[in-house]
């Protein structure tokens, strides 16, 4: 197929996609589906799974199976091939944290390659397949290392994780309670793209040096920020567009989602283009308030 049409477009779900025009070229789905257990210690787990896995679901396959270490990455859309792609990440967690290799096809050649987990050279939302080897492979599997029971090592970094469980009195959480808390909020705060059509969150979080935050703390003082390092500071994406005034406002039938700043939403618009309009407009009230330039997390067509 890939052969065929070399040019096509290949998708997962689509989740993180916004359509502005009409496609000239093929469209090809990933659908690849199984789970397999490659190594077993008795302290983790290393499964292969396949690319056309929906992430979810293969989240509650480790949470049914005592697996740790995705479940802070509860309820992020899409399907498994998409995931080291941007390097999906939520509440204090990478996949980074968890990969070990990526399997994957030459679009041209059609020869399959593993690349393990530093030639992936993932970052923030980014990895080799977004820069050198963008469009030049189709992810086919990734293979995961995931702790066992007695082993995993629990995160409940992000306050809002801990400000749940410390409301259902849960002291000692085990990895289900934490993916039940992830969900919760998720759904507090995100709507249903089947019944409000969005793409999740539209904006990366910005990331500044020490300097530029301590500036912009001045300015603010109940700026949030989250430590990358002693140099960098990650600064809620969604906070920014919320302190422009952005959050709820619609234009025509497109708008940001009133419980989530960073989710633009569509009410039944047909052109694509005006939500990377409004995007814009975001993106530019923001980097002449703050002076910090919103990169785009969704890939635009």
């Amino acid at each position: 197929m890939l052969s065929t049409y070399p040019d096509a477009l290949v998708l997962g779900e689509g989740s993180n996609v916004l359509f502005t025009q009409d496609l000239s070229r093929a469209v090809i789905i990933i659908d690849i589906k199984g789970i397999d257990v490659v190594q077993r210690t008795d302290t983790f787990l290393e499964v292969k799974v396949a690319a056309g896995e929906n992430w979810h679901d293969f989240v509650l396959w480790c949470l049914g199976h005592d697996l740790g270490g995705v479940e802070n990455l509860s309820l992020i859309p899409g399907k498994c091939g998409a995931a080291p792609i941007q390097n999906i990440g939520a509440y204090g967690v990478e996949l980074s944290h968890v990969l070990t290799s990526v399997t994957c096809m030459d679009r041209q050649t059609l020869v399959e390659h593993t690349l393990d987990k530093s030639e992936c050279k993932f970052g923030y939302r980014d990895s080799v397949f977004k820069q050198a080897y963008k469009d030049r492979f189709v992810v086919t599997s990734i293979t995961l290392r995931l702790t066992t029971q007695g082993h995993h090592k629990k995160n409940c970094s992000y306050g809002a994780i801990q400000d749940v469980l410390s409301s259902w009195s849960v002291v000692d959480p085990s990895i289900k309670d934490i993916s039940a808390a992830v969900i919760q909020i998720r759904q507090s705060k995100l709507p249903n793209p089947r019944y409000l059509p969005n793409a999740g969150s539209f904006f990366k979080n910005p990331v500044v040096d020490q300097q530029t935050f301590l500036s912009l703390q001045e300015r603010y003082p109940d700026i949030p920020s989250y430590p990358i390092d002693d140099k960098k500071r990650k600064i809620p994406a969604g906070w920014l567009i919320d302190k422009c005034g952005w959050k709820g406002v619609m234009l025509d039938k497109v708008g940001v989602h009133a419980q989530q700043a960073l989710v633009l939403v569509n009410h039944g618009e047909r052109d694509g283009y005006k939500i990377k309009l409004l995007s814009q407009l975001i993106q530019k009230h923001v980097a002449e308030v703050f002076g910090v330039d919103l990169q785009g997390e969704v890939n635009i067509f």
